[in-house]
C-alpha cells in the first residue's frame, strides 16, 4: 500500500464517505448502527431485508445485492456466517473482489479460516483491492456497546488507516500481523472459550445439585480466579433461563471445526476443543443450533 492510497483512505474517513456493510445479523446490525452513530452513511445488504427494517428507518440505504454494495462503497465490511458465505461474497462472479473498483478497502470481520483470509488478500492484491481480516469477540453485548475486541491481519498501513472506523465498533483493537493472523488469533480466542464454557455450565449444575443458591455462588466465584467473560455475562442468562443467541451454537460449531482443521494441519491434538464440539454437536442435532452458546447448560438437563 503506497502513501497515495493511505492519503486517499484517510480522506474517505475524514469526509465520512459511505461505508458498505454486508451481513446484518445479531452482531452486524449493532456494528452497523454504531458506525452510523459516528456519522458515517451506510449502504447495507443482508439476506433478509425485513430483519433490517429498523436500520433502514434509521437512515441506512438498502442494497438489493452484494454487487450494489461493491459499486457504491469504497470501504466495505462483511460480517457473514460461514467460510462458504465469505467465499461467495468475495469471490463469486458478482462478489466484492470481482465487482469492486481498484482501491476499494474490504474488511472481513467474520470468523473464518486463516487460509481463506490469505486467499482473499492475494486475490484482492491482484486487482488493487486492499483486504483486511478483522474478526471480533465480545458477542451481542460488545457489539451493542461498541466494545468489541478486534483482531486484525493484513498490511499494517491498511490497518492503521482503517483504525478510526474500527474504533466505532471496538475498544480493544490489536494488529496481529500479516493476512490470516487476525483469524488465527480469533481461533485462539475460541479455543480458550470452548473448555471455559463447559466449566461454567458444570459449575452451575454442581451448585444446584449441592443445594446452593447459584446466584450467590456467582457472587463469590465471578470475581475470583475463576472469573471470565462467560461466567460474568452468560452464567446470569443461564440462571434466568435466557438462551437467546449472543452467539449462535451453529456458528460456534463452525468455529470449532475450523480450529480442529487448523490444529490437524499444525500436528496438534486438542481434546478440550474436541469435547466441546462433540457436546455442541449433540445440542445442534436436537434442534438447538439457533440458540446461544450458553444453551450448553441444557446438555446436563
Amino acid at each position: 500500500m503506497n502513501e497515495e492510497d493511505v492519503n486517499f483512505l484517510g480522506g474517505l474517513l475524514m469526509e465520512k464517505q459511505t461505508i458498505g456493510f454486508i451481513g446484518l445479523g445479531v452482531m452486524g446490525k449493532s456494528m452497523a448502527r454504531n458506525i452510523m452513530k459516528a456519522g458515517y452513511p451506510i449502504i447495507g445488504y443482508s439476506r433478509t431485508k425485513g430483519k433490517c427494517q429498523d436500520l433502514i428507518e434509521e437512515g441506512m440505504e438498502w442494497a438489493d445485492t452484494v454487487e450494489d454494495v461493491a459499486v457504491k462503497a469504497g470501504i466495505i465490511i462483511t460480517m457473514v456466517g460461514f467460510p462458504s458465505d465469505v467465499e461467495e461474497v468475495y469471490l463469486g462472479n458478482h462478489g466484492l473482489i470481482n465487482r469492486a473498483k481498484a482501491g476499494t478497502y474490504l474488511v472481513d470481520m467474520t470468523t473464518s479460516a486463516p487460509r481463506l483470509a490469505k486467499k482473499l488478500y492475494e486475490a484482492g492484491k491482484e486487482k488493487g483491492i486492499h483486504v483486511l481480516d478483522a474478526p471480533v469477540s465480545g458477542g451481542d453485548i460488545g457489539a451493542r456497546n461498541a466494545a468489541l475486541t478486534i483482531m486484525a491481519g493484513g498490511e499494517y498501513q491498511v490497518f492503521e488507516a482503517l483504525l478510526p472506523l474500527l474504533q466505532t465498533m471496538g475498544s480493544n483493537i490489536v494488529y496481529q500481523g500479516e493476512a490470516g493472523a487476525g483469524q488465527h488469533t480469533k481461533l485462539c480466542n475460541q479455543i480458550a472459550i470452548a473448555s471455559n464454557m463447559i466449566g461454567v455450565c458444570e459449575s452451575l449444575v454442581y451448585a444446584k445439585r449441592a443445594g446452593l443458591d447459584p446466584e450467590n455462588v456467582l457472587k463469590s466465584i465471578s470475581g475470583g480466579a475463576a472469573g471470565s467473560f462467560s461466567l460474568t455475562n452468560l452464567a446470569p442468562r443461564i440462571l434466568k433461563g435466557d438462551f437467546e443467541p449472543g452467539f449462535y451454537i451453529k456458528h460456534f460449531i463452525k468455529d470449532l471445526k475450523i480450529v480442529l482443521d487448523e490444529t490437524e494441519a499444525l500436528g496438534l491434538e486438542f481434546p478440550g476443543v474436541s469435547l466441546a464440539k462433540s457436546l455442541y454437536d449433540e445440542l445442534a442435532n436436537e434442534g438447538l443450533g439457533e440458540e446461544g452458546t450458553q444453551a450448553l447448560y441444557k446438555y446436563w438437563k
